[in-house]
C-alpha cells in the first residue's frame, strides 16, 4: 500500500502542476505537455522515483491528460468553425503510425536518452516560439504523397518522445505549407488525439519498474486525473489573461522558460 504521507505530497504538487499548465495553455495557446513532462519529472525524481524508466511515466501521463485537454480544444475551435478536417483525417494515419513506434521506440531508450532527446527538442520549440514568424512559407499548399507521409508519422513520432500533442510540430509545418495560424492551432489541437489516444494505449503495456504509486503501465493515475481537473479549472482563466494583456511578450518570456528548462534536461542528461 502507498505510503499517505507520499501521497499526499504528490497531491499536493499535482495540483500546483496542474494549475500552472492550465493557465499556460490558456494564455498562450501552447499544449500543457511541454510543462508537464519536466514538471513530472522533478516531482518523480524528487520523490524517490527517478529510475532508469521515470521519463516513459512522464511521457505518458503526460499523453494521457492530452486526451482529455485535447478534445475539448477540437471542440471549442470546432464551434467558430476553425478545424481544417480534411487535413486531420488525411493526415489521421500517418500520424498514429508515427505515435505507436514514437512509444515502441521510447519503451526501448533508457530515461537518461529520452532526457537529451527532450532537452534538444525543447530547445528548438523554444526558439520557435521566440523567433519564429507565421508568414514565412514554404509553399501554398500541404504536400501530398511520400512527403505527406513521412511528415506526418514525424509528427506523431516526435511529439510521443516529447510527451506532448502536436501543436509544438504541427503549428509551423502547417503555416510552412499556407494555412493561416489561427486553423494550424485549432487543427494541431486534433493532432493531440490522434498521437495521445494510441500511444497512451500502447504504454498502458509497458512494464515500469519502481514506477510511483498507482501507476498502470507507464501512466500514473493521480497525476492523470488531478492535472486534468486542474487544467480544466485554470485554463479558462488563462485565457481571461490573454485577453487582458499583450500576448506576445509573455511568449517570448515563457519560451525562455521553456528553453532553460529543456537545458537543465540535456545538462542532467549529459551528467553536468
Amino acid at each position: 500500500m502507498a505510503d499517505p504521507v507520499l501521497l499526499a505530497q504528490l497531491t499536493a504538487l499535482l495540483v500546483v502542476i496542474g494549475a500552472f499548465a492550465g493557465v499556460v495553455a490558456g494564455l498562450l495557446g501552447v499544449g500543457g505537455g511541454i510543462v508537464l513532462v519536466p514538471a513530472f519529472f522533478y516531482l518523480f525524481t524528487a520523490l524517490g522515483y527517478g529510475g532508469a524508466q521515470v521519463m516513459q511515466v512522464c511521457l505518458a501521463t503526460s499523453l494521457a491528460t492530452i486526451i482529455v485537454t485535447s478534445a475539448r480544444s477540437v471542440q471549442s475551435h470546432n464551434k467558430r468553425g476553425a478545424v481544417e478536417w480534411p487535413i486531420l483525417r488525411g493526415w489521421a494515419l500517418g500520424i498514429g503510425i508515427g505515435a505507436v513506434i514514437g512509444v515502441l521506440t521510447a519503451a526501448m531508450l533508457r530515461s537518461v536518452v529520452l532526457q537529451g532527446i527532450f532537452g534538444v527538442l525543447g530547445v528548438l520549440i523554444g526558439l520557435w516560439l521566440a523567433f519564429g514568424r507565421a508568414d514565412f512559407k514554404l509553399a501554398d499548399t500541404l504536400p501530398e504523397g511520400p512527403l505527406k507521409a513521412a511528415l506526418s508519422s514525424m509528427i506523431g513520432f516526435l511529439s510521443v518522445l516529447m510527451g506532448i500533442g502536436g501543436g509544438s510540430f504541427g503549428v509551423p509545418l502547417m503555416t510552412l505549407y499556407g494555412v493561416p495560424i489561427h486553423r494550424a492551432v485549432a487543427t494541431a489541437a486534433g493532432f493531440g488525439m490522434l498521437i495521445a489516444v494510441p500511444s497512451v494505449l500502447s504504454f498502458l503495456f509497458v512494464p515500469i519498474a519502481d514506477a510511483p504509486p498507482l501507476t498502470i503501465g507507464a501512466v500514473n493515475l493521480p497525476a492523470f486525473a488531478i492535472v486534468v481537473i486542474m487544467t480544466t479549472m485554470t485554463a479558462p482563466l488563462g485565457a481571461r489573461l490573454a485577453h487582458a494583456m499583450d500576448p506576445k511578450p509573455l511568449k517570448r518570456v515563457f519560451a525562455a522558460f521553456i528553453i532553460l528548462m529543456a537545458l537543465n534536461m540535456l545538462r542532467k542528461a549529459l551528467g553536468w
